[in-house]
């Protein structure tokens, strides 16, 4: 009797863990692949929320130009920094408030210049991945901003600084992680004055969290101006309309009158 209540629980055990093993490769096998079998990111996603205008929590305000009324008011949102604060040493957290007063003159991306990562994946424009097995290609859609991520070429140290920076990638289970380093310290990470040194290292991890949604997570270190590495997350969608494609953003035409007019003031 011992024996057949033994057998029993044995096969009991062999069925759940088989069933467990079907139900994770099930949960596993859930989200697009590629030829190579790992996780494919090809697509144009996008990300939704207010946190280009700030990555902290922030409520509702006035634009920079008052004239526009409720369309150029500044909306309210829960920010992407886990914490809520981003952890800055005295001197820079006065820096920021120092750019956020006059942003509207500073803010690089104001005069179209390229964003950088991460504020590049949380404008409210769509961008596009690109996948094969050595590079992953991020072409996006504001002011035709693009990176070239090189995947599993640890040893390959970026030649210069510059705007987007340089990425490395290497594939953790079903997580593409971007090593971005040599940004240069001119992009801010939102209207709000977010800022950095060159010294910024951003840890990208992206997840799929089913066939059209990617969970996006980056951790910035930099000791010039934080005191600890610190942590932004929010989701990405895909875009599924027919059809969908990047359009052009060539926006250097709609900074021309900003730029000269700012110049001509100073002459």
């Amino acid at each position: 009797m011992l024996f057949i209540k033994h057998r029993f629980t044995s096969l009991w055990a062999v069925f759940l863990t088989l069933i467990f093993t079907m139900t994770t490769q099930a949960q596993s096998d859930d989200i697009p692949r590629a030829a190579d079998g790992s996780p494919d990111f090809s697509g144009i996603w996008q990300a939704i929320g207010s946190s280009h205008y700030n990555i902290e929590p922030h409520s509702a305000d006035f634009g920079p130009m008052f004239e526009l009324g409720a369309i150029g008011a500044i909306p309210g949102g829960l920010g992407i920094v886990d914490g809520g604060e981003i952890p800055y040493t005295v001197a820079a957290r006065q820096q920021q408030i120092e750019n956020k007063a006059n942003w509207l003159e500073l803010d690089p991306v104001v005069k179209c210049y390229m964003p950088g990562i991460p504020r590049a994946n949380y404008l409210p424009f769509p961008f596009q991945i690109i996948q094969s097995p050595e590079h992953i290609v991020f072409a996006y859609e504001f002011a035709s901003a693009s990176r070239i991520v090189y995947v599993d070429q640890p040893d390959f140290e970026f030649p210069i600084y510059s705007w987007m920076g340089h990425s490395l990638a290497h594939f953790e289970g079903n997580t593409l992680v971007v090593d971005v380093t040599g940004q240069i310290a001119d992009t801010w990470f939102d209207h709000a004055g977010n800022h950095h040194t060159e010294d910024l290292r951003v840890t990208e991890r992206y997840t799929h969290m089913g066939e059209n949604v990617v969970m996006y997570e980056a951790i910035l270190e930099d000791p010039n101006v934080y005191t600890e590495p610190w942590k932004v997350s929010f989701p990405l969608y895909r875009r599924l309309e027919e059809n969908m494609q990047l359009l052009e953003y060539k926006c250097v035409e709609f900074t021309e009158e900003l730029i000269y007019g700012h110049l001509r003031k100073q002459d």
